[in-house]
């Protein structure tokens, strides 16, 4: 099956999993340009997602309450707004001689799980996961990190501790698969919708940003530990930055869908490492109202990367909340005389953000 769509099917509900996986494994990602970095010297990097039975674990993972809407204002008014999901994507090796990313995308959630259910419905399931020192983390992590989270016993009322358990299950199964390199590892960034509800969680440097009538949000922070508050965090924690690597934290953050959230975007740091996100927002809004196709849009992201020198992997997924394109931004009438459309002007933020 294709990368983006083989995720093991739903078996059934069961039990969730043993106490001593709700100990948060220590987590590790790569930060240094591997533009002109041999290929064999990626074999002995550690993981980013790794079993761990260590106590000195950064945080539990069921104290990292998030702000329900990270810090976004939804409207509290009930509008009726229903979102109809629908996806595109596109994965590209760029520059690196072999391919580590993988993707996933679930338009339909209760056609693909196959099973009566009782979670809210329309239902949606999109990841991506960046590899290093191999595939074998990522295909893993993109297989059965949908499963983990339907089989946990607080799916769907507690979705937000669904999530972290499923993450933690995922390292732990990860560690314990005799068949698989263990010296490979993965970023996870996953978007799980269930009805109006979004909830984002993200172990790593890939990146999910809404669009919001032409305002890009992010809704995941990087984890990079070339940024000195990240790097204090961590030592603070009792972690340690080791080769590139860093232990990692999950962040889950929730928000409800408003007729105002056109689209997501989520993709791995081959694509936010040479564009911001003003202007990634700015060209699938310019995109979807000319064809309305949110493949075509993944793809042209893909190509300004590339154009722009990226010297990773490329996946990008983008996820539209209406079957509808985004309407045209009217501008209120001022006495000044304008020279440049909305769209224009949106467009030469992005550039400007970028110089």
């Amino acid at each position: 099956m294709a990368p983006g769509t083989d995720a093991t099917p739903y078996q059934g509900k069961i039990n969730g999993f043993c106490k001593e996986n709700e100990k948060m494994s220590t987590n590790e990602k790569k930060i240094e340009d591997e533009c002109d970095e041999p290929a064999q010297s990626k074999a002995a990097r550690p993981p980013l997602m790794r079993h761990c039975t260590s106590q000195a674990t950064l945080a539990n993972p069921f104290s990292l309450e998030c702000p329900t809407e990270n810090g976004i204002k939804s409207s509290s008014k009930d509008s009726g707004f229903l979102p109809k999901f629908r996806s595109g994507s596109c994965s590209e090796m760029g520059p690196k001689p072999y391919m580590e990313d993988e993707y996933i995308c679930v338009d339909n959630l209760s056609e693909h799980l196959g099973s009566a259910n009782s979670f809210p419905s329309p239902g949606a399931f999109y990841g991506v996961f960046d590899g290093h020192g191999g595939t074998d983390a990522a295909s893993f992590t993109r297989k059965n990190i949908l499963k983990f989270i339907v089989e946990d016993f607080h799916f769907p009322h507690g979705v937000k501790r669904a999530l972290k358990n499923a993450f933690v299950k995922a390292d732990h199964a990860l560690a314990d698969a005799k068949n698989l390199d263990h010296s490979s590892g993965t970023t996870a960034l996953t978007a799980l919708m269930l009805g109006r509800t979004m909830t984002i969680a993200n172990a790593g440097d890939s990146r999910a940003v809404l669009g919001k009538r032409g305002k890009a949000i992010e809704l995941s922070k990087d984890h990079k530990p070339n940024c000195t508050s990240e790097r204090l965090r961590i030592e603070k924690l009792g972690g340690v930055i080791y080769d590139g690597y860093l232990n990692g934290q999950l962040s889950v953050a929730q928000l409800v869908l408003t007729e105002e959230d056109e689209f997501l975007i989520i993709g791995c740091d081959g694509l936010w490492d040479v564009m911001s996100s003003q202007y990634a927002v700015t060209i699938v809004r310019k995109e979807l109202m000319m064809h309305n196709d949110p493949h075509t849009c993944s793809r042209v992201l893909v190509r300004e990367a590339l154009k722009r020198n990226t010297c990773d992997n490329l996946t990008v997924v983008v996820v539209c909340f209406s079957p509808d394109p985004p309407p045209r931004i009217e501008i209120p009438k001022s006495h000044k005389r304008r020279s440049i459309s909305a769209e224009g002007l949106d467009l030469l933020k992005g550039v400007l953000s970028n110089a």
